[in-house]
C-alpha cells in the first residue's frame, strides 16, 4: 500500500521508513529534497514569485482563490518564474526568498494589519507587492493605502458588484500597458477609495462607474482601475506594488491582454525586466533517444 508524503512535516514517511526533509534546501526556497536532480521544465534563474491565494469564497466562477493558485503556478512556471505559494499568507521564510509576493485573497488587509512587522520588514527590504480585486480590502484601507497606494474599507457600500467596467488606458506608453487597449470587463469596480499621498500612485488605467442599484451617487465617477505605486518605508529600500482592481469574474484573468499586462506588472513589481516572464522562452527539450530496430540484419 502506498504511503503518503508529508510535506509540512519535519519528516517524511517512505515504504523504506522514516527519513530527514528537507523543505527549504536550495537557496531559492524550492521544496525539493537536498541533493535530488532540478526538476525538467523550471528555470531556477528565474524571478520568485509567492502566491498567497484564499479560500474560495462567492458564486460559481468568483473569487476563486484556490484555482488561481494553481493555475498561475503553473502559467508563472512556464514564463520562467520560480513560483511557491499557499492559502495562508507567507511566513518569514516564505518573504525571505521572494522578490514578489502576488496576493489574490478576499480581505487581504486584516491579515496585513494583524502581520505589520513580517510584511513591513519584508518590504523594507525592497520586496514587491502584487494585489487582485479585493485583496485590497480590509479594517484600516488608510494603513493598507501605504503599502499598496490604494484601499478599499471593508462593510462599505463602494463596490458595482456584476456590472460592465469600461476602461480607458491613461499611459498608453508605460511598457506593462504594451499589450493593453481601452476594453470593457464584466467584473466589479470599487469607488469611495483610500488613496495615497506623497508619493501618490501612477494611473495605468481608469474607469466610469456604471450605474448599479449599490453605485447610486457615484455613478460616473472616474475612478483607477489598475495602477504602480513606489514608495519607501522609513529605514528601507524603495518598494513597488502593482495592483488590478478586477478579477471579481474569475475567467477575466484568461483574457489575452490582461494576462499578458499582469504579467509585466508582476515582472516590475519584482525590479526585474519588464518583458522578463512574456517574453521567456523555456530550453528546448532533448530529443528521444532513437529505440534500436528489434529485428537485427535488416537491410
Amino acid at each position: 500500500m502506498a504511503v503518503p508524503l508529508l510535506i509540512n512535516a519535519a519528516l517524511v514517511l517512505l515504504p523504506g521508513g522514516l527519513i530527514p526533509f528537507c523543505a527549504r534546501a536550495q537557496a531559492g526556497g524550492s521544496m525539493e529534497f537536498q541533493g535530488a536532480p532540478p526538476s525538467q521544465g523550471k528555470n531556477p534563474n528565474g524571478m520568485r514569485i509567492f502566491i498567497w491565494a484564499g479560500l474560495k469564497s462567492h458564486g460559481a466562477g468568483q473569487h476563486d482563490y484556490p484555482q488561481f493558485l494553481a493555475d498561475w503556478s503553473k502559467i508563472l512556471t512556464e514564463h520562467g518564474a520560480v513560483v511557491d505559494g499557499a492559502l495562508h499568507p507567507p511566513s518569514h521564510a516564505d518573504l525571505e526568498h521572494s522578490a514578489v509576493v502576488v496576493i489574490y485573497k478576499g480581505d487581504a488587509g486584516y491579515v496585513f494589519a494583524s502581520e505589520k512587522p513580517v510584511f513591513e520588514e519584508y518590504i523594507r527590504r525592497g520586496g514587491g507587492l502584487v494585489s487582485f480585486h479585493d485583496s485590497l480590502c480590509g479594517p484600516d484601507p488608510a494603513y493598507l493605502a501605504t503599502i499598496l497606494g490604494g484601499a478599499k474599507k471593508h462593510g462599505d457600500v463602494n463596490y458595482t458588484l456584476d456590472a460592465p467596467v469600461p476602461y480607458t488606458v491613461t499611459d498608453k506608453s508605460d511598457p506593462i500597458m504594451k499589450d493593453m487597449s481601452d476594453l470593457t470587463l464584466f467584473d466589479e469596480a470599487f469607488f469611495k477609495m483610500t488613496w495615497a499621498r506623497d508619493p501618490g500612485i501612477h494611473v495605468l488605467a481608469n474607469a466610469k462607474i456604471v450605474a448599479t442599484p449599490w453605485s447610486a451617487g457615484h455613478v460616473g465617477e472616474v475612478v483607477p482601475q489598475m495602477w504602480t505605486y513606489e514608495h519607501t518605508l522609513p529605514g528601507g529600500q524603495p518598494a513597488r506594488a502593482f495592483v488590478w482592481m478586477q478579477g471579481h469574474t474569475y475567467i477575466d484573468f484568461a483574457n489575452y491582454q490582461i494576462q499578458r499586462t499582469l504579467l509585466r506588472g508582476i515582472a516590475w513589481a519584482g525590479k526585474h525586466p519588464v518583458d522578463e516572464l512574456v517574453d521567456y522562452l523555456p530550453p528546448a527539450r532533448p530529443r528521444p533517444r532513437r529505440m534500436p530496430s528489434a529485428i537485427s540484419g535488416r537491410k
